[in-house]
């Protein structure tokens, strides 16, 4: 059970709170990319209709300075008005073109609703006559009709009219409106004079949203407002699922993996415990054991001596030797126990390495030799210090480098060399040999796992117990039929 709540809480960390964290990030960053997009949308749109209507405009314009060119004031009023009705029927967005005299009364017209038309109470009029200059209604008129449109009138003085007169044009709204109404059919769009007042509306009611985007007519004393789209929300939730997704999987991998590595620990753990149980076991039975098995093993070997001193016929002595050997093999794996046993005070000192390496070099050198084995030795000059135990020290390299010359038959290479870092050296011990096959190389280090004939199977579980007493650590590479090498690294203590 606590297994359990210790993983719902690990997916928890791991898995839940990341994915909410990048949905909620994701959430955040999609909104505001929809209202970005839609607000370009909006824009867009409100530019499409400024730029119509400046166009529509300025059309408007050009025609009326034309008009004011071709006018004549020796004209008769009837090619006046052919004139006004011709302008008139080549565009379809006027729905009047007209001449005023300077009280405003319609001279001329395209239309028969013009005829004597007094235009002088619109404030655009008024404009015109006060500024000399072309002005565009800023309210939306109604014609005897019924058409809603906008007037716009520019002045003309000629001295041949021999008082001002003003040209100008009614605009037709209803065709503004289909205009914009075919270029955005799905928009709202409204039109508003300085008064805030509205002038004409397309869609209005399509959307409920309350965002807008505003932008003014440079020719026209208006505003275009546009509504901004409302949120597509399964467009929202496709692009939050598209970006989480990935979110959600690549966290459930992570828990997965440090699951993993969590398990392959544990598994670690479990092992080396399960081994450092079974050597305090076998530690444990051997230094209560020890002595009553050596004092009988002391009297065999006493009687054996005798026996052989009696008996010396050659294949009695054969005997004699093997049973020999064996008593010593039994010494020998007790003593072995006895290291692996519970940690026992032992003497430490601070000795140079350099100096153990050369008090064994003869006995080494004296086994390669009579193995025909070359044996090669490389110490830097300076001394280096490590706290170890001398004798447990020895028993150490003597040890690798028995494996090593009993793993080479003819003419193979040992070589032991020390390398100084800056924290620690290195004792480097390399042979030619035969090598360790790859399903060993696991198992080197289990009590009682031996590729020999006649091994305990303790001697690198030994060297191991006594190097990690000292603070050190061992590591061992091997090749078949290439060699194996041992890196034995201790920490360096100062001179």
């Amino acid at each position: 059970m606590k297994k359990r709540k210790k993983n719902i809480l690990l997916y928890l960390i791991i898995v839940i709170v990341p994915t909410m964290i990048g949905v909620g990030s994701c959430l955040h960053i999609v909104l505001e990319q929809d209202m970005k997009e839609r607000t370009e949308d909006a824009k867009w749109i409100a530019t499409i209709h400024q730029r119509n209507w400046d166009q529509f405009i300025s059309e408007t314009v050009t025609t009326l300075e034309i008009l004011s060119i071709a006018l004549d004031a020796n004209s008769e009023k009837s090619q006046i008005d052919k004139l006004l009705l011709k302008t008139e029927t080549m565009d379809p967005r006027y729905g009047g073109v007209f001449l005023l005299n300077q009280h405003g009364v319609v001279q001329s017209g395209s239309s028969p609703y013009l005829t004597n038309l007094n235009l002088s109470q619109h404030s655009y009029i008024q404009e015109v006559v006060r500024t000399n200059d072309l002005v565009i209604s800023d309210q939306l008129e109604q014609l005897p009709n019924g058409q809603e449109i906008v007037g716009i009138a520019k002045p003309l003085v000629d001295e041949d009219f021999g008082s001002p007169m003003i040209v100008g044009a009614h605009l037709r709204v209803d065709y503004m409106q289909n205009i914009m109404q075919m270029l955005t059919p799905n928009a709202e769009v409204s039109i508003y004079n300085t008064n805030g007042e509205s002038i004409m509306s397309l869609n209005e009611g399509l959307l409920q949203s309350d965002q807008s985007i505003v932008l003014p007519i440079d020719r026209l004393p208006w505003d275009i407002e546009v509504k901004i789209a409302e949120a597509n929300q399964n467009s929202i939730i496709k692009r939050i699922i598209l970006i989480s997704l990935p979110i959600f999987i690549l966290t459930n991998i992570l828990f997965f993996f440090l699951k993993y590595i969590m398990l392959k620990r544990q598994t670690n753990l479990e092992k080396k415990q399960n081994e450092l149980q079974k050597l305090e076991l076998v530690g444990n039975l051997a230094a209560s054991t020890a002595h009553e098995i050596r004092n009988p093993l002391t009297g065999i070997k006493g009687l054996i001596q005798l026996l052989g001193e009696k008996h010396t016929a050659t294949q009695d002595q054969y005997y004699f030797s093997i049973i020999n050997d064996e008593i010593n093999r039994i010494n020998e794996i007790v003593s072995e126990f006895l290291i692996l046993g519970k940690p026992t005070i032992q003497k430490i000192d601070k000795i140079n390495l350099n100096c153990i390496i050369r008090e064994l070099e003869p006995l080494i050198k004296s086994e390669a030799n009579l193995a025909t084995i070359d044996y090669e030795v490389s110490m830097p000059e300076e001394p280096i210090f490590i706290y170890c135990n001398k004798d447990q020290m020895k028993q150490v390299i003597l040890n690798i480098t028995k494996n090593a010359l009993e793993s080479m038959t003819d003419y193979g290479k040992l070589s032991l060399s020390i390398i100084r870092k800056k924290q620690n050296c290195l004792l480097v011990i390399k042979d030619t040999g035969s090598g360790i096959c790859k399903e060993d190389m696991d198992k080197i280090f289990q009590p009682f796992f031996t590729s020999k004939d006649s091994g305990t199977g303790l001697g690198l579980v030994v060297c191991r117990r006594i190097i990690e007493s000292f603070q050190g650590e061992i590591a061992i590479t091997s090749k078949e039929s290439v060699g194996t090498e041992v890196v034995i690294s201790l920490p360096l203590q100062p001179s």
